[in-house]
Order: structure tokens, then sequence, then C-alpha cells
């Protein structure tokens, strides 16, 4: 039978190369039975409010949506009317790999800081505030975090604190690119709400489908006030799926369960131990702390070439060159020992 890929191939590109939990297959297949109301008008759409609740808190309602990029476009148009501006790190997805989505779709203009481990400084983002207000500059209406960050950091809860109070200062919401943000919170041992709403960010673009889920991501806003933006942004960008009830049937078994923690726990591990074995070739070292599931290389070009051909990874130049290699909630000890061998063989070869 001819078959459309190798199965026995493994990535380590994204954590988007893996496939879907089989307890998410097997929800949506329930859901598939029968028929419901269309455009979240199902029952799985409902019970998902609840399982929203539960982990950012009684007034949060969330909004499935298809993807990452469309989570953080919905989440952003919401808080910030076209020709505002969002302050954001250089490295920041929305930045580097959207495609111009947020400028395109709703007219913001992205403003960079500086980010040299994945994190913005309180100094840095007040600078750029304070660039912001005069009637010459886009008026500054939102700051963006990425938790995990696109270099595999972590903010801890201070570090949060202070940018959430910053913004909230100078009359800025919060959104916060949460398409990592199960891996952040089972590294840190606190719970997603600790790590966003109850720290009074706004706005949270929660994913799924780098932790297991075939598509859909939910928009978790944390005043049921700010419900009706969401909720028309969503539409206006595209976002609402006429059969939401596959989206929610996922996002509820991830998020209702325990699953998503589990599975976050074990690529951040998988991670580490990948790093503890690179870290033994004197010629590779780590070029940011592997504090999530994505592992960053300083390593000779035979090394990073023999990773994108074996393990699809690739070579990011925001704000330095470095290789990464990405862990999945699947990721076997074999797998990792596959890449150190790869890694082993271009050193030597």
């Amino acid at each position: 039978m001819h078959t459309r890929h190798e199965i026995g191939w493994r990535g380590f590109g994204s954590d988007n190369q893996s496939g879907v939990h089989p307890k998410v297959f097997d929800a949506m297949a329930r859901a598939n039975l029968g028929h419901v109301g269309g455009y979240g008008a199902d029952p799985y759409t409902a019970a998902l409010a609840d399982v929203v609740a539960q982990h950012f808190g009684a007034d949060a309602l969330g909004f499935p949506v298809f993807s990452g990029t469309g989570s953080n476009v919905v989440a952003l148009s919401a808080f910030a009317g076209r020709w505002q501006s969002v302050i954001c790190a250089e490295c920041a997805h929305i930045v580097t790999d959207e495609g111009a989505s947020p400028e395109q779709s709703a007219g913001l203009k992205l403003i960079q800081v500086p980010a040299p481990s994945g994190k913005m400084s309180p100094q840095d983002v007040a600078e750029a505030i304070s660039r912001l207000r005069t009637i010459h500059q886009s008026a500054p209406a939102v700051l963006s975090i990425s938790q995990s960050t696109e270099l595999g950091t972590l903010y801890r809860l201070d570090e949060l604190r202070v940018l959430v109070e910053l913004a909230h200062a100078h009359g800025l919401a919060v959104h916060l690119d949460g398409a990592r943000l199960p891996n952040a919170a089972a590294a840190l041992g606190l719970s997603m709400g600790a790590l966003s709403t109850e720290l009074g960010i706004d706005v949270v673009s929660l994913g799924g489908t780098k932790n297991g889920l075939m598509f859909g991501e939910v928009v978790v806003v944390a005043d049921s006030a700010a419900a009706p933006l969401v909720a028309r942004a969503r539409k206006g960008l595209a976002q609402l799926g006429s059969k939401q009830r596959f989206a929610a049937a996922q996002l509820i078994e991830l998020y209702g369960t325990a699953l998503w923690s589990e599975l976050a726990s074990h690529a951040n591990a998988q991670a580490a131990e990948l790093a503890a074995m690179l870290t033994r070739f004197d010629s590779v070292r780590l070029a940011y702390p592997v504090e999530a599931n994505a592992v960053f290389l300083h390593a000779p070009a035979a090394v990073g070439a023999a990773l994108a051909e074996g393990f699809g990874c690739q070579t990011f130049v925001v704000p330095e060159r470095v290789v990464r290699v990405m862990c999945s909630w699947d990721t076997t000890s074999d797998d990792v020992c596959a890449v150190v061998d790869v890694v082993a063989k271009a050193l030597a070869g």
C-alpha cells in the first residue's frame, strides 16, 4: 500500500511535526456521532467554557480558533484598533513567523524591543512606550509577551508581574502568546492561570497543536466584558469554525484532564535529556538555557546540516545564528539518542 510519508521518521524541527495524541483522536471520533448545532452552538463548546473557567478564572471565556496565528491576530485585534501598535520582543512569533498577518489582517504596527534571551526587560518596554506618546507615532495599545519564549526560555512570576503592571500603568492591555504555555506551566510547577490571568493578563492565545492536538487553539479573555470584541474579531478574521465541536472536543480532552501537563512535562524532560547529552561534545554548546521543550545550539556548520537533513531542524538568525532542536509530546529516549548519534557522526566526519 502506498504511504504518503515515512512512518518511522522522527522530526525535531518543530513540535508541530508530531502527530495527534490517541485520546484526542478518540475525542474527535465521539464528537463525530450524530448532529449538533453549528458555529459553537453545541454541547462541546458549552463544556469547554467550564474548562476555561477552571484554569483561568470564573469570569474567563474561551473562543476556539483554527490556528496559532489566527489566535494571536484575533486576540490582538480585539484589544487594539487599526493603526495602533503592539509592543513585543524582537524575536516574537508575531514578528518573525506570521507572514505579516497582524499588519495585513488587523492593521497593527509591531514595535520590537530587544530580547537577548527571548525576554523583554521592563526598561526596554518602558522606553518603547515613551517613544510612542506623541501624535507623530502609532498609539501603543497592547504589550504582547510569549511564554515560553521563542528562544525556549521562561518568564518567572515576578518578571511577568512587573511587565503587566508597567503596561497597565500606561493604559496598555497585555496579551500572552501561550502557544507553549503548557510547557511553561509544567516547567515552573504552576497553573496556567497563575502565569496569566491571575497576574492581570487580559487575553491569552492558548495553544493546542504543539501539545497533541490535530488543530485548534483558544483565545481566552480574563474579563467577560471583552467577549463581544473577541467574538466579532474571530468572525471577521475568518477564525469561527462552522463545525466548532471538533476543536472544542480536542481542547476539552487536553485541558479538561491532566493530559496537557503530562504531555508538556514529557516534552520538557526529553529536551533536558537531549541538552545534557549534546553538551558533552566540546564543540557544541547551548545558546540559551533549556527551560521548556526547545534546545538551541551553537555548533559547527556540519552539525546544523546533519540535523536539518536527518530531523528537519532549522537554523535561526534572531537574534543570533543558532540551530533549534524541538522535542514533542511523543519524543522518546531512542529519538534523543538518534539525534546524538547524528551529531557525533557529523563531528567525526
